[in-house]
């Protein structure tokens, strides 16, 4: 795949490995998430995670001749990251100490939905393209059928899940703010600076938030196990250089609810891995909501793209639109 904001005629094998890269990688993170916050408290993982990540990118960023942008610039990239990255995927971190990733992942489906209500711009071409409409509507039929699993969803009466659902739907609107914002307001930076940027500000922000809640109190590096590290390690690399990268240059060629739609086969691959690491159970069910869920990505992606004329990614000046 050509790095963002180099190519304004991605090839067909750069896109569908970015697809691939948000399907299938973001889809994992769910249970690496799981194993590293058995021994690092979520904010603090989040922290690190985002921390380490943005610096590497910045790293490269510079190495590769990219300008950092101006103040207040960096301002208007870090506000997406925050609703991003520290509101959307830190949710994710602080709810799966009481949720399961499969019932987090599937939460986080509706944020293809929550493109389509959000951006107003494009509601002219999302309610007249049929295939959109169709497509979103088969898989959030899907999500239903797989919430309506008694086996996935047994609360037993813990008033943290229900919590931890609604946080976790607040943190996915966030999440989808956030895209649409960084997507329509543009700034003068490279797609690889200002995620870079996202990263480090959602960083610092779950550092503080981490020592507000008092994390530090009840954590120990001596005591974090191996499997944790490599979860981490994990979603450094794959989750969020990998991943999101990925997320960003999609987001700056193609229309958010299509992009979107790797919300929609997350659960597929949380539920797969949860049986095959954790051994969860999978029924029938969950089976055929899946397939529902996959019918609709499929209907989604044979819509044809509108071209939208706002702010298109031009290269010479080193402007990027991403998310």
């Amino acid at each position: 795949m050509s790095a963002p904001g180099q190519s304004t005629q991605p090839s067909s094998l750069a896109i569908v490995a970015a697809f691939a890269a948000i399907y299938l990688i973001w889809g994992s993170t769910y249970i690496a998430i799981l194993f590293a916050i058995k021994d690092i408290p979520p904010f603090l993982m989040a922290g690190g995670r985002f921390i380490t990540a943005g610096l590497l990118l910045f790293i490269y960023a510079r190495l590769r001749g990219e300008k950092a942008p101006d103040l207040q610039s960096v301002g208007k990239i870090s506000a997406a990251g925050i609703l991003m990255l520290f509101m959307g995927t830190g949710s994710v971190a602080w709810v799966e100490q009481y949720i399961s990733s499969g019932i987090a992942s599937i939460i986080v489906a509706t944020v293809p939905l929550w493109f389509v209500l959000l951006d107003r711009s494009q509601w002219s071409f999302y309610f007249s393209n049929r295939w959109i409409m169709t497509g979103l509507l088969v898989g959030f039929a899907g999500v239903i059928v797989l919430v309506a699993d008694r086996k996935l969803l047994d609360f037993s009466g813990n008033s943290m899940k229900v919590i931890s659902m609604i946080v976790l739907t607040g943190g996915s609107i966030a999440w989808s703010v956030g895209s649409l914002y960084s997507k329509y307001k543009p700034v003068a930076a490279t797609a690889g600076m200002k995620a870079a940027i996202q990263m480090a500000a959602a960083g610092t922000c779950s550092l503080i938030a981490s020592l507000i809640i008092g994390e530090h109190n009840h954590f120990s590096v001596h005591n974090v196990s191996t499997n944790a590290w490599l979860a981490l390690g994990y979603l450094i690399t794959f989750g969020s250089l990998i991943g999101y990268m990925s997320y960003v240059w999609l987001l700056n060629i193609k229309p958010p609810s299509l992009v979107g739609t790797y919300a929609y086969v997350n659960p597929v691959v949380a539920v797969f891995l949860g049986w095959l690491l954790i051994g969860e159970t999978i029924t029938w069910q969950q089976v055929i909501a899946l397939a529902i869920i996959l019918s609709g990505v499929i209907l989604v992606n044979l819509s044809r793209e509108k071209k939208v004329p706002v702010a298109e990614p031009v290269e010479k000046k080193q402007v990027a639109v991403t998310e």
